[in-house]
């Protein structure tokens, strides 16, 4: 299924990208302190990143995300000072060069152990959804009127087990599912519950 939401997730964003006219890459995203260049930076360096553990799983090769935090908010504000065009380019082109390289992976590399940027020990089967996490919240933050109610049911009620346990939370506020994920992502909702801040 990870492989279906990543593919789904992906077209989305990007189809996304592809409408921002070159003026809009300046306008503030829905994540505070960045704009859409910001955040199509950002994901297109993911796909960048992820393409490291990849590599690791496919040849035991020690290959992290990134060589330091540093680094990664670096190509990111590094990245939101490209044209639009570049930005658009980069969105497409690592996608699918992490999709290609995905697609090389045979049964037993994808339960291979990598690490995450986070310090995780995971399979490489986590790619999958690491992935996915990233091009439908983002597609949401680009702020072109996508919401968590347009995101796959069974995506969300998986997003919110996994924020739910690592924010340590034992209930969270009842409501609609595309609300509850929301809140617990620390994006805006309509539950009666405080705001927490951004996950991802």
């Amino acid at each position: 299924m990870s492989l279906t939401w990543m593919r789904d997730g992906t077209s989305l964003f990007l189809d996304a990208v592809d409408h921002l006219g070159d003026d809009d890459y300046a306008a503030p995203s829905g994540l505070p302190g960045w704009t859409r260049a910001h955040l199509v930076a950002h994901v297109a360096a993911n796909a960048d990143a992820l393409r490291n553990l990849v590599h690791w799983a496919a040849t035991g090769v020690e290959t992290p995300m990134y060589a330091s935090p540093r680094q990664r908010a670096d190509d990111i504000a590094a990245g939101a000072l490209r044209a639009p065009a570049d930005l658009r380019f980069w969105a497409h082109s690592s996608a699918a060069a992490l999709a290609g390289d995905l697609g090389g992976l045979d049964e037993s590399r994808w339960q291979a152990s990598v690490v995450t940027a986070q310090g995780r020990t995971v399979p490489a089967t986590e790619i999958l959804w690491m992935r996915s996490r990233e091009v439908w919240i983002h597609a949401v933050d680009l702020d072109t009127g996508i919401t968590f109610a347009d995101l796959p049911t069974d995506f969300l009620t998986r997003l919110v087990d996994e924020i739910a346990a690592r924010r340590g939370l034992d209930d969270v506020p009842a409501g609609p599912l595309a609300d509850v994920a929301a809140y617990l992502a620390g994006r805006p909702h309509g539950l009666d519950a405080e705001p927490l801040g951004p996950w991802l």
